[in-house]
């Protein structure tokens, strides 16, 4: 077998297996650590070498250009290879694993279903979503609201749509963590509080102490929203790290670079750059390392 039909079917099996409630999982899965399955792949992409890059790098993802599926009540786009949609240079954008756009039809989810060392991240864009997990948690997640799970060493969790008279958009996010083997915990928090007009504001950090949420991993997520163009000028919080801005709604330009509804844009070996907003920008900034610890 090649290298590129062996690492399709090993990313297809580890992944039909651990997300897709009706799908059966390979016989030796449940074995296996999310993380080291994952982290084990030819194709870890978008890792810039720091001894030889010297100048800044982009990666620009079109939305028409993800992946996408329709199972019915779940219709769903993947900027980086999830499930059936396996592209080798969309695995990921540094630790930057999965970017999924679903959309959720009343009352139906994914039942329940396992997770390990990764750092899940939901951002509810309408509707509100039903939470229940191993770790004795209940909860509805609804728009203006971010949830956070370390999964570390192991958890198992459901999430369907809270309504029974519409759809729940959301953005379902992982990153690898920095160390492995955490204790699992949940949180969750309102935005209202911490919402900017005109700005960009800080809903997830490594630290606790931060505004938002916080995770195991040297990751800062800002979103914005405007209504008149501005400039604003972002600066990496950490050496090494890079941003992958994700247009929620409207237009922007990243350094000189055209930006529409649900494009993706990645640039690193930088200190800062430039971002123009439009009149009607929501814009999504996830900072995060562009290699592992």
């Amino acid at each position: 077998m090649d290298r590129k039909n062996f690492i399709k079917k090993s990313f297809i099996a580890g992944f039909l297996g651990s997300i897709l409630p009706t799908a059966t999982k390979a016989k030796g899965d449940s074995e296996k650590s999310t993380y080291d399955t994952l982290m084990n792949q030819v194709g870890f992409n978008h890792m810039p070498n720091q001894k030889e890059i010297k100048t800044m790098n982009t990666v620009f993802h079109k939305a028409n250009t993800r992946g996408s599926a329709n199972h019915g009540w779940l219709e769903v786009n993947h900027t980086f290879s999830f499930a059936n949609y396996y592209n080798p240079d969309r695995m990921n954008f540094g630790v930057l694993r999965v970017l999924n756009d679903d959309k959720i039809a009343p009352t139906k989810g994914f039942g329940m279903h396992p997770h390990d060392n990764m750092e899940i991240i939901s951002i509810p864009l309408e509707g509100a979503l039903k939470h229940k997990d191993s770790m004795g948690n209940g909860a509805v997640v609804k728009n203006g609201d971010v949830q956070v799970m370390s999964a570390g060493t192991g958890i198992r969790h459901s999430e369907f749509n809270a309504n029974d008279d519409q759809d729940v958009k959301l953005l379902q996010i992982w990153l690898f963590p920095k160390k492995k083997n955490v204790t699992p915990r949940y949180d969750q928090i309102s935005i209202k509080n911490i919402r900017k007009e005109n700005e960009f504001y800080q809903i997830l950090s490594p630290h606790s102490d931060d505004d938002g949420v916080w995770i195991h991993q040297d990751a800062w997520f800002h979103l914005g929203e405007f209504d008149k163009g501005m400039s604003t000028n972002y600066k990496m919080n950490k050496l090494g790290n890079g941003v992958y801005v994700f247009i929620l709604e409207g237009t922007a330009e990243v350094e000189g670079q055209a930006l529409e509804r649900r494009d993706g844009f990645g640039i690193w070996n930088v200190n800062d750059f430039t971002i123009q907003t439009h009149e009607g920008s929501r814009i999504l900034l996830m900072e995060v390392p562009m290699k592992l610890s």
